[in-house]
């Protein structure tokens, strides 16, 4: 039995259970805890009795955490979604002794196979990170967002693993912010210390885990006999942070900010079953809960890109190039997804 974490709110619902239904595709044997960031996240939620969920409501973790709730008067909503990072698998290890290992997921995730071989990657250890892996031509990237991405962290339950919880939620307590200060940012910089300040660290090596936007660029992605491989090894998940959806028919996948080109593998094998599963979820919401809102407006995970180049809007794009057709198209391939009839183009 495997034990993961994550948080939404409502605005994320959509892909919350995308990752969620993933994880029921390829992970026969888990339960999913989910910190509800708002009440529309939590009611829905209940509705829909999902097995192998288990919904906290923001009002529960907050109960009685005085720390917490100062910190939440001085930050803005996604900031104070950051400095609840750590709170969260350390509420579940105290409060749920049957946890032996609790895994924290960003909900921006999607399995695409087995989390197995990550676990037998972690061993003996007691807390596993995974590097950023940074692009060669976003290489000073780590100086600012890290060197340790927080979108996919596990911890036993032992001294360690708790000692650098603890030590973790103290830190974003104090300073967790949406910006780079003093060597710090929001609450994933402060990973950047723990292989050295904690015994029992493992830095997972594995080329399919946490396979994103900002590091697609170093591997071969290819499709072989219903697999999609990340040069020799399997991916099991993909972090689509940035992915954001324009309108009904069109979604901007942002690669562009972290310098990287959508091959028709990466969009035909990655891109493409994620958005035809949102889609559904949508499809499926919308059948039961005829005002169930949009995915949109609360971001995911921040990466600081002030000097990275900025997408001009489509509409500035289609008056610019009247009647250059094969531009334009050269143009939406290269920046936006387009869904036809529940199909990306």
């Amino acid at each position: 039995m495997h034990h993961f974490c994550t948080y939404f709110d409502s605005h994320y619902l959509l892909r919350g259970l995308a990752l969620y239904r993933s994880l029921k595709q390829h992970c026969p044997s888990f339960k999913l805890w989910v910190l509800c960031m708002d009440r529309a996240c939590y009611d829905t939620l209940v509705q829909l009795k999902l097995p192998e969920v288990h919904l906290i409501a923001l009002e529960n973790l907050e109960a009685g955490d005085e720390k917490l709730l100062s910190a939440k008067k001085n930050r803005t909503l996604i900031e104070y979604y950051f400095t609840c990072t750590p709170s969260l698998p350390l509420f579940i290890l105290n409060r749920h002794p049957e946890v032996d290992q609790i895994t924290y997921m960003d909900a921006d995730l999607f399995f695409f196979n087995s989390p197995i071989p990550l676990y037998d990657e972690i061993g003996v250890h007691s807390i596993a990170i995974i590097e950023h892996r940074f692009s060669p031509n976003l290489r000073n990237s780590a100086k600012k967002n890290g060197i340790y991405n927080v979108g996919w962290l596990a911890f036993k339950r032992n001294e360690q693993a708790l000692a650098c919880l603890q030590w973790w939620r103290e830190r974003c307590i104090e300073w967790c912010y949406d910006r780079v200060e003093e060597g710090r940012f929001a609450d994933q910089k402060y990973l950047d210390t723990w292989p050295d300040r904690f015994p029992g660290v493992v830095v997972l090596r594995h080329k399919g885990a946490n396979l994103a936007p900002w590091n697609v660029a170093n591997y071969k992605i290819r499709e072989d006999r219903g697999r999609v491989l990340v040069d020799e090894q399997s991916l099991i998940f993909f972090h689509f942070h940035g992915l954001k959806r324009v309108n009904a028919w069109l979604y901007n996948h942002n690669l562009a900010l972290y310098r990287a080109k959508l091959s028709a593998s990466v969009l035909r094998s990655i891109y493409a079953p994620y958005i035809a599963s949102l889609l559904n979820v949508s499809r499926e919401l919308l059948s039961l809960f005829p005002q169930a809102p949009p995915d949109s407006s609360i971001r995911s995970r921040p990466m600081e890109s002030a000097s990275l180049e900025k997408i001009p809007p489509l509409q500035r794009i289609a008056r610019s190039l009247s009647g250059q057709l094969h531009l334009c198209r050269e143009i939406l391939a290269r920046n936006y997804l387009v869904v036809i009839n529940g199909r990306v183009l």
